[in-house]
């Protein structure tokens, strides 16, 4: 098994740092230790390698062997326990009350009530219901240890209260938590934003929950009220909504800095439907407010490192792809593959990066990099890669062709395409258009007609805007390609001039806060 392999390489620089000083100065000459460096040193997971680097030559008993990579992934456990236990507030709380119950044990009163002081302090500033609730029954356990009496008669009431006031404020937390995972579900199972399911959502919309803000009682509960609130003006379509929902909820989140401290996978991915819902209604200075929040970011764990990583240099792309700013994304893509080195390579083996990849190379007129891209992306497994970006993948690999002037290749994967999109039944009038195309211009008819033909395609395919299959080239813009060649202009300059366009009405506000 790989567990033990894929434990030490989860493992952040400073929890590495961490688990050597935990594992003692003098374990130097441990093979736990040994077998530590050797994993660290491996790229890919080599049992029999690692055992050698452990034992040399020397026969050793696979009992044995077996026995110490258990013991190995105890100790790094343990020692993540132990760094967890100075960075979070649920580790704390957790070690004050058992401090508590230590103390107890010692008849210790006083001790435990300073204790429960502090611990009680930093579960309300933290919403930490559950510690609370056990606060409260420490504070009366002690009192009825000591047959404090009148502490009992004076606070009985209060206390109460108080537990009651955690419970409801736990139960409403159930309640949003619930809705947010049910929607979720719900939206993974059927992506489609057919009629009948945006009704479905519409409706959900008019539960209390969300329409009355007031029933979010706690700062936890309306954060979760705003995610839901940001998933349902996406899946429905209402940008409008989606964008000041999804604004609410970063201000929100960041008036309390110290929660995100202790936590910052949620305000990761709200910084990233931020950038989204800027970029849908076209507020790219917002778009670039918000990506310098991600670079400010310090990551609190590896994968939080990652998620910053994947979601800054994501929405980066796009933002270059979208705006004509190619070389900027060049740069930033050779940024990007620099550091992809600290992770594991597969997370980025994926279509959305190798379509951006491919969008900037292509519009940077960086052909060969553009087919590389093209080729590796084409040459991912089925089962990983969605259908309809395998079919998008064929018709940009098409486009490509055409722009290097490959036309006897062009014949050829023309076939082909038309065979692998009838065999999976998917050829959409979108297609079925480029590939009418694609067969007049690999004929290499006299340049009028070359140009008519693009012409043509061009009204075909601006008839077919708000058609489904169209949703695929929002990367790709294949209008502004067509007016490139059309009017003998290079792409990038013809997706620049569009973006000025869409600027001109108003001049857009900066994000703030």
């Amino acid at each position: 098994s790989d567990k033990l392999f894929r434990l030490v390489k989860s493992l952040s620089g400073s929890e590495k740092r961490y688990f050597r000083l935990f594992a003692g100065p003098s374990a130097t000459d441990r093979k736990y230790l040994s077998l530590f460096e050797a994993i660290e040193a491996q790229k890919t997971f080599d049992d029999e390698a690692l055992r050698k680097a452990v034992y040399g030559d020397q026969p050793v008993e696979s009992r044995k062997y077996s026995e110490l990579k258990a013991y190995l992934y105890g100790l790094i456990l343990k020692s993540l326990q132990a760094y967890d236990e100075n960075s979070s507030v649920d580790y704390r709380l957790k070690k004050m009350l058992l401090n508590v119950r230590t103390l107890f044990r010692r008849a210790l009163y006083d001790d435990c009530h300073s204790l429960l002081l502090k611990a009680r302090k930093l579960a309300e500033r933290y919403e930490a219901f559950h510690a609370l609730l056990e606060i409260y029954h420490w504070k009366k356990h002690l009192a009825y240890t000591r047959t404090d009496i009148a502490f009992l008669d004076r606070e009985l009431q209060n206390i109460r209260r108080a537990e009651e006031h955690c419970l409801q404020q736990l139960d409403n937390i159930l309640q949003y938590r619930h809705l947010f995972y049910e929607l979720l579900v719900s939206i993974r199972k059927d992506p489609s934003r057919n009629p009948q399911r945006t009704q479905t959502l519409l409706q959900l919309l008019q539960t209390p929950l969300l329409q009355e803000p007031h029933r979010a009682a706690s700062h936890t509960a309306r954060i979760l009220r705003l995610r839901i609130l940001t998933l349902l003006h996406y899946s429905t379509s209402r940008f409008q909504d989606f964008y000041t929902a999804s604004r609410e909820l970063l201000r929100l989140m960041e008036s309390r800095p110290h929660l995100l401290e202790e936590s910052l996978a949620e305000y990761i991915s709200a910084l990233n439907n931020h950038v989204v819902s800027c970029g849908l209604l076209e507020k790219f200075g917002e778009v670039e407010a918000t990506l310098e929040k991600f670079r400010r970011l310090k990551p609190k764990t590896r994968d939080d490192a990652l998620k910053i990583h994947r979601q800054y240099f994501m929405n980066k792309f796009r933002l270059c792809i979208n705006t004509g700013a190619f070389d900027e994304g060049v740069r930033a893509l050779e940024e990007h593959l620099r550091e992809v080195e600290r992770f594991d390579p597969a997370q980025f083996d994926k279509s959305n990066f190798y379509l951006q990849y491919f969008c900037l190379y292509f519009g940077a007129q960086d052909y060969d990099r553009a087919l590389d891209s093209l080729n590796r992306w084409l040459g991912m497994s089925k089962n990983v890669e969605r259908q309809d970006l395998q079919s998008l993948a064929r018709m940009l690999n098409l486009i490509m062709h055409f722009e290097l002037g490959n036309t006897l290749l062009l014949d050829s994967l023309i076939r082909s395409t038309y065979r692998f999109l009838n065999r999976e039944n998917r050829l959409s009038p979108v297609e079925r258009s480029l590939l009418r195309f694609m067969k007049f211009a690999v004929k290499n008819p006299p340049r009028k007609d070359l140009r008519q033909a693009l012409e043509n395609l061009r009204q075909e395919l601006e008839s077919l805007r708000h058609h489904p299959a169209f949703a695929a080239f929002q990367m790709f813009d294949v209008l502004a390609w067509l007016d490139g060649k059309i009017q003998g202009r290079p792409f990038a300059e013809i997706v620049r001039e569009k973006h000025r366009r869409r600027l001109q009405p108003s001049d857009e506000p900066s994000l703030k806060g």
